[in-house]
């Protein structure tokens, strides 16, 4: 029987091999992954370290990752492009949260309304008085998720996808298969019970494939409304009855559909 280590990483290529496609295809190649690549595994460490409470040294941090001590000093690097891109994604993410849940803001239906400017400006300086309405209706703007017209603004996007900005959709790429990945790996360790489950089905023709896809969307807006209402409700609720002490836990919730020609080996 193959060892736990063995197991372990045969399981971590198979999940990176669409990733390692992703990278070839905008010209990131093994050399540069792997030098970057160094910079996971330190942190990484320092973070298991930490869990184990040991000291968090040089040699201890070496000896754990693999990597030589000379490349630990470069631990503490900021990424200052990601910085710079989370930021408006944020506050947009925000505005676009309430917007999709606060029964101000919805028609009869539970659909989004158009919101003339006052109203806008009344949303985002309801959720932040730091950031200008403009520059977040510019950010939503340039995202292709919200558009100003002679009725007033208006959502484009049910759900917080940008549809330009490369950027912005690297940075939701990274966030979502890294909670993903945590959410399997936690399992997998005993460390938690984390809702993290598919549903496979093969031997199917395209158009069935095709109906499946428009099942799954249907079920993941129903879903969005739900958990986004109820996470809506919660961070009201705890910006008034807890301290920011306490308030220092995040949740992400989200689906995926994939479909592949069973004859290649799905990947």
């Amino acid at each position: 029987m193959p060892s736990r280590p063995a197991i372990v990483l045969a399981a971590v290529l198979r999940a990176f091999k669409p990733l390692a496609r992703l990278l070839l295809r905008h010209g990131v190649a093994y050399p540069a992954f792997a030098a970057a690549l160094k910079q996971v595994f330190l942190e990484a460490a320092v973070e298991e370290l930490q869990r184990a409470g040991k000291k968090q040294t040089d040699s201890a941090i070496s000896l754990l990752s693999g990597v030589h001590r000379r490349d630990v000093r470069n631990l503490g690097r900021l990424d200052s492009e990601r910085i710079a891109v989370e930021a408006p994604m944020n506050m947009a993410s925000q505005v676009m949260s309430r917007w999709l849940t606060d029964p101000t803001y919805l028609d009869d239906d539970g659909q989004p309304l158009a919101l003339d400017r006052a109203g806008f400006d009344a949303l985002v300086t309801a959720i932040s008085s730091d950031v200008r309405p403009r520059a977040v209706l510019d950010e939503l703007t340039r995202l292709a998720m919200a558009e100003e017209g002679d009725d007033g603004v208006r959502l484009l996007a049910p759900g917080f996808v940008p549809r330009q900005g490369f950027p912005e959709m690297a940075a939701l790429l990274g966030d979502n298969i890294h909670d993903h990945a945590a959410a399997a790996g936690a399992n997998i360790e005993g460390e938690g019970n984390y809702l993290e489950q598919a549903i496979f089905a093969g031997e199917l023709s395209a158009d069935s494939v095709k109906q499946l896809h428009t099942v799954s969307a249907k079920a993941w807006r129903q879903a969005f409304k739900t958990v986004m209402r109820e996470a809506q409700a919660r961070f009201d609720h705890d910006r008034q009855n807890a301290s920011p002490a306490e308030r220092i836990h995040r949740a992400r919730f989200g689906a995926y559909f994939y479909a592949c020609d069973d004859h290649e080996r799905p990947s």
